[in-house]
């Protein structure tokens, strides 16, 4: 496979002259896209005619061209077919079926680039009795027994944002197989449809606790296991001024760290791996816990061994010295965005730009790329 290897004014990242062409939607297909584009990509969103546009608020469309074409029209569509003639990778997020009722199926891309990769991003799948029925994140972890694991035994399971179905099942690993896919392509020549179904995703995500069940060390009870809040010494506890930290130290030695911070009595330190004493640990922790504010605490254990950190919310995180260090929020054009990652090295991602203000012509794009 050839690269179309021009780039975008400004481009940054190990991406940089790998071209995206975006069926516009919603949740993971964006998001995986804004990833590509942080990396260094140029990434061309196709939406509707009519599209709402300069939303500077709209982080996850940072960093793309918008062309504005209408699928049901053909002569639309053979545009479409000459930009992604001269592309690297597709991405489209419709229920299956529907981009070959376009026109716009792998067959007849193929055709056109036999070395481009086409990345395909649903919640059931291409295949499968529940393909073609509509849903969402907490639909797509449910049925991988993520979402079963969540939450206070007593309770109902608690739906964990839309990061784990969404954006890890989904995004994440579409973007692995998009990548794993152009090198392949690169050496072969060939391109290949990428099936990214969250469902799926979501399975291989639970592989660990995959493994902890076939040795008989998972229980399937809610708050009854190490990682899912079960363990006294992996949770959650209340501060003083009513906030919260977080506490994890797994490794023994870790643990008695924490039991000398905490000052509890020399007795709990081999509490920690006993479940029945767990009840006990628990409530030393909890009542020293609640004897001091959540800066006290930060400033105690914020640092150490402990496995300690605040819980914050979104605003006070972007506020967190470490974040700061780290420069894990930007600020592009007044909106405060999350900074791109990974980080590399030597080819260092960036934000390409805000989510676009005004479309461009097809035909301006294609005697740009066709001029390099």
């Amino acid at each position: 496979m050839t690269l179309k290897t021009t780039s975008h004014a400004g481009a940054s990242g190990p991406l940089k002259g790998i071209r995206v062409i975006e069926f516009a939607g919603i949740g993971p297909g964006p998001f995986a896209c804004m990833l590509l584009s942080d990396m260094g990509a140029e990434v061309i969103r196709i939406d509707r005619p009519g599209a709402r546009l300069g939303d500077r608020n709209d982080i996850i469309g940072r960093g793309r061209q918008t062309v504005l074409l209408d699928l049901k029209n053909p002569t639309d569509v053979t545009q479409v077919l000459d930009l992604l003639a001269e592309a690297d990778v597709l991405v489209e997020g419709f229920r299956p079926g529907v981009m070959e009722r376009l026109g716009l199926g792998p067959e007849v891309v193929a055709a056109r680039n036999p070395g481009l990769v086409y990345g395909r991003m649903t919640g059931w799948g291409q295949t499968g009795p529940l393909a073609q029925a509509a849903g969402h994140d907490i639909n797509y972890i449910s049925i991988g027994g993520a979402l079963a694991a969540i939450g206070e035994p007593s309770r109902a399971p608690v739906p964990p944002l839309n990061l784990v179905g969404d954006y890890g099942g989904g995004s994440l690993y579409l973007v692995a197989g998009i990548l794993a896919a152009v090198i392949e392509a690169r050496m072969s020549g060939k391109g290949q449809v990428v099936d990214a179904c969250i469902s799926d995703g979501v399975i291989s995500l639970m592989s660990l606790f995959q493994v902890m069940a076939s040795r008989g060390s998972h229980v399937e009870r809610r708050g009854s296991n190490v990682l899912d809040g079960g363990a006294p010494y992996y949770g959650v506890y209340e501060t003083a001024d009513g906030g919260h930290v977080s506490l994890g130290p797994i490794e023994p030695k870790f643990f008695e760290l924490l039991c000398d911070k905490l000052e509890l009595p020399e007795s709990l330190k081999g509490a920690q791996n006993d479940r029945g004493r767990w009840s006990e640990l628990r409530e030393a922790i909890a009542i020293r816990i609640k004897q001091r504010t959540r800066g006290d605490w930060c400033a105690l254990l914020e640092g150490s061994d402990a496995c300690f950190a605040p819980v914050l919310t979104l605003s006070e995180a972007a506020q967190h010295p470490h974040n700061r260090a780290r420069e894990a929020f930007v600020e592009l054009d007044g909106v405060t965005h999350t900074a791109p990652a990974p980080r590399f090295s030597r080819t260092a991602s960036r934000i390409q730009g805000p989510a676009p203000s005004s479309a461009v012509l097809a035909q301006d794009l294609l005697e740009r790329w066709r001029r390099a």
